[in-house]
């Protein structure tokens, strides 16, 4: 099923990383996996935890604040790692946690900033999406602006390559 349901339509994954909410188009993803501790490699970047199988496939398993220029995620309970396809390619994304899987339209995603960012390019755009509201919260209070990462823009296929 694609991630895009209709005209101007399209699912996204959200999800945290350390205090910020980044979100990947749900078509790209496989499947979600609690944290498992990967093999480890000699000779790769740092933020190559390791290989994990997946099915009989090796896929590399990346630390997304890391490869993004952030401390590391702190390893807990809803930690899980994402599964997804990049360039035909598999990996594995360690994320903070799985927030929610939203339905977003294409006019409500705004231009990322220009600004001078260590990894140029990697955020494909900005939105504000409602998040779930407890009693007592208003619909502003719960408002929450998700980072759309592009996942091509990670330069992640020679990395992949040598992991892999």
């Amino acid at each position: 099923m694609s991630s895009i349901d209709s005209v101007g339509e399209r699912k996204i994954v959200t999800f945290s990383l350390g205090q910020q909410m980044f979100g990947i188009e749900m078509s790209a993803l496989i499947e979600i996996r609690e944290w498992e501790e990967p093999t480890p490699l000699p000779s790769v970047a740092s933020y190559i935890k390791g290989v994990t199988n997946l099915r009989g496939t090796v896929i590399p398993v990346v630390g997304l604040a890391e490869r993004l220029g952030w401390a590391p995620s702190a390893i807990h309970s809803r930690s899980c790692i994402l599964v997804v396809s990049i360039s035909g390619k598999q990996a594995g994304f360690l994320v903070d946690e799985v927030a929610d899987i939203v339905l977003i339209k294409d006019n409500e995603i705004q231009a990322a900033p220009e600004v001078e960012i260590g990894e140029e390019g990697v955020i494909s755009g900005l939105v504000q999406i409602s998040a779930r509201t407890t009693e007592g919260m208003s619909a502003s209070e719960g408002a929450e602006m998700v980072s759309l990462l592009d996942l091509n823009a990670l330069s992640l296929t020679r990395q992949m390559d040598l992991a892999a």
